[in-house]
C-alpha cells in the first residue's frame, strides 16, 4: 500500500512538472515573439534627420509668404516642387551624393515648416529634415554603399540625428516608405470593427436569448442550432466569398469600404456570440428564474431583468473572442477588395479604406528593405490596438459581473 501511495504521489509530481514545463515553453515562445517584433519593429518608430541649409529665395519656388499665412496655404505648398528644391539644396551643400539624401517625407515636413514659418522663403535657414528611406536604413544597420557614403558624410559634419517618427502614426500608406504610415489602416480597422460590433453583438445576443428562452424545442430549432455550430467552424475566406457575392455583386455596396468589411466580419463573428450567449444563459441558476416567477414577473421580465444581466459577463467573453478573431482577419477582407492602395484615411464607413492586417500583408510583399521595418512596426501597432480593444471588453465584462 505504501508503494502504491508513493507511485501515486510521484505521478502527481510528474504531472505538476509537466504542467509547469508546458507553461514555461509557452512563455518562451511568447517572449521570443515579443522580442523579435520589438527588435525588428521599434526602428520603424524612429527615423533619422539631416541638417540642411535651405536657400529658398534663390530657388525656383514661386510662393508668396503672405499667401502661405492664408487659408490656401496647404494647397499652395502641395502644388510647389518642394522635393526639387530640396535636391538642389542638398546637392549644393553635400555634392552629388546629396541628390539622394531626401525624399517625400522631407518634402512633406518642409511644407509644414513653410506654413508655420513663411519666413523660410525670405532668407537662408538651417533646418532638420527626415532623410530618404534607404539612407535611414543605412544609418540603422547595413545598407547599400551609396547610402552608407551619404551617412558617413552627414556624420562627419555632425548633421545626422535620431527622432521619434510621429508621421508613422499620423500618415497613411505611400509608395515611399519614409512617408508611409498606419493611421489610414488604423482608422479603417476601427471603423470596420465598429460596424462589426454594432451588427454582430445585438443580433447575436437576441438570437441566443430567443433560442434559449423562447423558441419551441422542435426539429426546426435543432436544425438552426446545428447550422449555427457549423457556421462557427467555417473558414473565414468563405465569409469573404459570401460578402463578395451578396454585398458587392447583388447589393452594389461600395468596394473596399469599412461598411462592407464590417458586414462580412459580422457574419463571421455572430455564430461565436450566439454560442457563447446560449452557454452563458444556460449557466444562470434555475433558482433565479423561479424566484422571479414567484414574485409575479412575466417571462420577458425574467429574461431581461434577471437572466440576461447575470449572463452578460459570459456573453462579453464570447464577444471578446469573436472581436479578436475579426480584428486579425485578412482573407475575407481581401476578397471584398480592401487591399487597394489608399493614400488618405477614410472619412466614414462608406469611404475606401484598408485595415491593419491587410496593410501588413501588403507591406510584407514589398521589395524595398525599408518596408521590412515598417511591417514589424505595424504588427506592434496591431498588437497594441488588439490589447486596447480586449482590455476595454474585459473591463466591461468585469463591470457587469455579478456573484450569487
Amino acid at each position: 500500500m505504501q508503494a502504491r501511495v508513493r507511485r501515486r504521489y510521484a505521478a502527481e509530481r510528474r504531472f505538476k512538472l509537466a504542467g509547469l514545463a508546458a507553461i514555461g515553453v509557452s512563455l518562451l515562445f511568447l517572449a521570443f515573439l515579443l522580442v523579435t517584433m520589438a527588435t525588428r519593429g521599434l526602428g520603424g518608430f524612429i527615423h533619422h534627420e539631416a541638417r540642411l541649409t535651405l536657400d529658398l529665395p534663390r530657388s525656383d519656388l514661386f510662393l508668396d509668404p503672405a499667401a502661405l499665412r492664408g487659408p490656401d496655404g496647404a494647397a499652395l505648398v502641395a502644388g510647389a516642387d518642394l522635393e526639387g528644391a530640396l535636391i538642389k539644396s542638398a546637392a549644393a551643400e553635400y555634392g552629388a551624393s546629396g541628390q539622394g539624401m531626401f525624399g517625400a517625407s522631407a518634402a512633406r515636413e518642409l511644407g509644414r515648416k513653410l506654413i508655420r514659418d513663411p519666413g523660410l522663403l525670405e532668407a537662408p535657414r538651417e533646418v532638420w529634415l527626415p532623410v530618404a528611406s534607404d539612407v535611414d536604413v543605412a544609418a540603422k544597420h547595413d545598407g547599400e554603399a551609396a547610402s552608407e557614403a551619404i551617412v558617413a558624410a552627414l556624420q562627419a559634419k555632425s548633421a545626422l540625428r535620431q527622432r521619434f517618427n510621429l508621421d508613422f502614426l499620423t500618415a497613411s500608406d505611400a509608395t515611399d516608405p519614409s512617408a508611409a504610415g498606419v493611421w489610414g489602416a488604423l482608422k479603417g480597422s476601427f471603423l470596420t470593427i465598429l460596424v462589426t460590433m454594432l451588427l454582430a453583438f445585438p443580433v447575436g445576443v437576441l438570437a441566443a436569448v430567443y433560442l434559449e428562452e423562447f423558441a419551441p424545442k422542435n426539429r426546426w430549432t435543432d436544425a438552426i442550432e446545428v447550422s449555427i455550430n457549423n457556421l462557427a467552424a467555417v473558414p473565414s475566406i468563405i465569409f469573404g466569398l459570401l460578402g463578395l457575392a451578396v454585398f458587392l455583386n447583388v447589393m452594389h455596396l461600395p468596394r473596399s469600404a469599412p461598411l462592407v468589411g464590417g458586414l462580412t466580419l459580422a457574419l463571421m463573428t455572430m455564430p461565436v456570440i450566439v454560442i457563447a450567449g446560449r452557454n452563458a444563459i444556460k449557466s444562470v441558476p434555475p433558482s433565479i428564474r423561479d424566484a422571479a416567477y414567484g414574485v409575479g414577473a412575466s417571462t420577458m421580465q425574467v429574461v431581461f431583468h434577471h437572466v440576461l444581466p447575470l449572463a452578460l459577463p459570459g456573453i462579453l467573453t464570447g464577444t471578446i473572442i469573436g472581436m479578436a478573431r475579426a480584428l486579425g482577419e485578412t482573407a475575407p477582407l481581401l476578397m471584398i477588395g480592401m487591399r487597394a492602395f489608399i493614400a488618405s484615411p477614410p472619412g466614414g464607413i462608406t469611404d475606401p479604406a484598408s485595415v491593419l492586417p491587410v496593410q501588413i500583408f501588403l507591406w510584407s510583399d514589398e521589395v524595398d528593405r525599408a518596408f521590412v521595418e515598417k511591417t514589424s512596426a505595424a504588427i506592434i501597432v496591431l498588437l497594441v490596438f488588439m490589447l486596447l480593444m480586449n482590455g476595454l471588453a474585459i473591463y466591461l465584462r468585469n463591470r457587469f459581473e455579478r456573484r450569487w
